[in-house]
């Protein structure tokens, strides 16, 4: 359901026009239940969102609303909650200026955004305020862009639309100047790959887990990571081509590239140059099976003052997901691989990792906005830097979840 409002103010000149806005929301309440070490959430080794025990939660409040200023221009603005035994936090994750034309006579339109909002990269997180309408949690990928990657700048989008030339596929070319995520890469590489449906809002700091090395080479590192710092005034950059044919599926290919001197300091955030690839697919087999996926290759580097490699390293992580859908109910099967390669000498600081996962969730829409999900998590990884904190490097966690969703 959509809310739609007129805001009128008798402060504007009476000449000028009605602004129309829209609301929309998602209030989503869980009770979970995890087996595994203490959340990164809250600065531990554990890949899960919940640390080890039963918890109920907010697993999001979230809430989406735009004002039309005219026929192609309007601003969005995002706000969301989350609540649990680990951490709670409340604030915006979006905040932007939309302009898009109409389409003209041969099916072209251009569009921009100005301001803060995601990259245009996930195929999961497409519902309200970021949300994943058929899972709980996205992947291991999409969680790390809904952590630690963010846009702050503009974006430029040109789309060929096909049903004005009369063929049956879309092209979308989309390319993105951005600030203050300079910081991106640091949690991949300190926490490794998570699974989590947490969103990082606007000001908030990420807890480091303990490494000997913050306590030596990495002693001026702030023990908060700040995702939305600005190091070097140096713009980044991402580019992405997604090719739609219509009622079938979609291709996607990007580059993503923060463009960050590595090798300085400011009140304990280092600049990260990070770097990665990534491309997916969403496809309808029939009416029930449907069949998405995606992968992301990388790297990133921190070094010190001196231009030596403190931290150095690649990443990938890759999921496909199988979903069945009929009536009220939908079955989605989701498998990944993961992994970190440490490429430096910093002792203390050993960030390699390998792992996979595997996500089974049953949705069922009781209502045209009420959903009940169940969901079950297994997830086995190898990380080297568990020892530092006593714990096997080896381990398996696990986590079951059942949710009531609300849209409005």
């Amino acid at each position: 359901m959509r809310n739609h409002w007129i805001l009128i103010s008798c402060l504007l000149p009476s000449s000028a026009l009605a602004l129309e806005g829209n609301l929309k929301g998602i209030i989503d309440l869980r009770i979970s239940h995890a087996d595994g070490l203490q959340s990164y959430v809250s600065g531990g080794q554990g890949k899960l969102q919940h640390s080890s025990g039963s918890d109920l939660s907010l697993g999001q409040l979230g809430l989406a609303g735009s004002l039309e200023l005219s026929d192609s221009t309007s601003i969005h603005g995002v706000v969301n909650g989350f609540a649990d035994s680990d951490k709670d936090r409340l604030g915006f994750t979006e905040l932007y200026l939309k302009y898009r034309t109409l389409p003209s006579a041969d099916g072209f339109r251009n569009g921009m955004r100005l301001g803060v909002f995601y990259p245009a990269i996930s195929l999961e997180n497409h519902a309200t305020a970021w949300s994943t309408p058929n899972t709980l949690t996205p992947s291991t990928m999409n969680s790390w862009i809904g952590e630690e990657v963010r846009s702050t700048g503009l974006e430029y989008t040109a789309e060929w639309l096909g049903k004005f030339r009369e063929a049956d596929f879309d092209i979308k070319l989309n390319g993105t100047l951005f600030l203050k995520n300079d910081t991106a890469g640091a949690m991949i590489s300190w926490h490794g790959w998570t699974q989590s449906s947490r969103q990082s809002v606007i000001g908030e700091r990420l807890p480091l887990p303990y490494t000997p090395a913050l306590d030596a080479d990495l002693s001026g590192q702030s023990r908060n990571s700040d995702p939305f710092h600005e190091e070097d005034s140096r713009p980044g950059y991402m580019t992405s081509l997604e090719w739609k044919l219509h009622k079938r599926g979609l291709l996607q290919f990007g580059y993503f590239d923060s463009n960050t001197n590595p090798f300085t300091v400011t009140n304990g955030q280092y600049g990260w140059d990070t770097r990665f690839l990534f491309g997916g697919f969403q496809w309808n087999l029939n009416r029930e099976w449907s069949l998405q996926g995606q992968i992301m290759q990388g790297d990133t580097l921190m070094q010190s003052p001196a231009r030596v490699d403190v931290v150095n390293n690649d990443y990938r992580s890759a999921y496909l997901s199988l979903g069945w859908r009929k009536g009220p109910h939908r079955v989605n099967t989701r498998l990944e691989e993961f992994s970190v390669t440490d490429l430096d000498n910093t002792v203390g600081d050993n960030n390699n990792e390998y792992g996979k996962a595997i996500t089974l969730t049953y949705r069922y829409r009781m209502a045209r906005q009420w959903f009940i999900l169940g969901e079950y998590s297994w997830i086995n990884s190898d990380r080297t830097a568990r020892i530092y904190t006593g714990d096997d490097s080896q381990q398996i966690e696990r986590q079951l979840q059942a949710a009531v969703r609300y849209y409005f």
